[in-house]
């Protein structure tokens, strides 16, 4: 865990910034390296597209904490569950996976 612009980031965190090079990415970290202050972050998406699905290291003060997604509907929740699935995510899977089948119970109940 560190701080950020007195923001946390935490493994699993999604975060932007701008490459050496300049190109934009989103990505989440994978790992932090608290002794050289940076975070290794994989990229989901760029403007240099050979630089998507890599994991490379940033330093915390490139990178900017996106905010949690908020959720409002079920075809949200199983986009989100597509790409938990595509990125590994086993942890924010479950957790996705929970909250749509308390929508699909909400829903029985009604």
């Amino acid at each position: 865990m560190f701080s950020n612009n007195d923001t946390i980031l935490r493994v699993g965190d999604w975060i932007k910034g701008k490459s050496r090079d300049g190109e934009l990415f989103i990505g989440y970290i994978e790992s932090l390296d608290i002794l050289d202050d940076k975070v290794n972050a994989t990229i989901t998406s760029s403007d240099d597209e050979s630089m998507v699905g890599k994991t490379i290291p940033m330093s915390t003060n490139g990178v900017k904490k996106l905010p949690n997604p908020k959720v409002k509907n079920k075809e949200q929740i199983q986009y989100l569950i597509d790409l938990a699935l595509a990125t590994g995510d086993e942890e924010w899977f479950l957790e996705l996976s929970e909250k749509l089948n308390s929508m699909r119970e909400l829903v029985k109940g009604v």
